[in-house]
């Protein structure tokens, strides 16, 4: 559990932190609640969120606009009990006593929110399933 809050913490990482990793931060956050905290980072991050994954959660009700790409640090995995890579072949720094996984997703990068949509469910569905392993509780949504 992350030391600082009694909860579990989750950091997702894909290349840009634009689009993939973006979607999981957003859809953990809307289906768990406070109960983990989320982080979402990128090894060499866009100028701004795909506009086609913006588009794409917005259809669900989750409003990522005012996310913007960020750099991932070691600090930002020491301080995760979970980092998820998006299939992008990101090497995060290795710390003993953390989960780590890798989600094989599409990268939505350059394509319209028709072939978004499929990787935003996917993305839900593995959100789900991390959470009842993770923070098992009431699912709000």
């Amino acid at each position: 559990m992350a030391e600082s809050s009694g909860k579990p913490s989750v950091l997702f990482v894909c290349v840009h932190n634009a689009g993939r990793s973006q979607m999981a931060a957003a859809w953990l956050t809307h289906l768990a609640g406070d109960r983990v905290e989320v982080r979402s980072a990128g090894s060499d991050p866009g100028a701004s969120v795909n506009p086609a994954a913006v588009d794409a959660m917005a259809e669900v009700g989750i409003d990522i606009a005012a996310e913007t790409p960020k750099i991932l640090t070691v600090d930002a995995v020491r301080q995760s009990d979970v980092c998820i890579t998006m299939g992008c072949g990101d090497t995060c720094p290795v710390f003993p006593g953390k989960l780590y996984l890798d989600w094989e997703l599409e990268d939505p990068a350059g394509q319209g929110v028709e072939a978004v949509r499929p990787i935003r469910d996917e993305i839900r569905a593995l959100v789900e399933n991390l959470i009842a392993e993770i923070a098992p509780g009431r699912n709000p949504a």
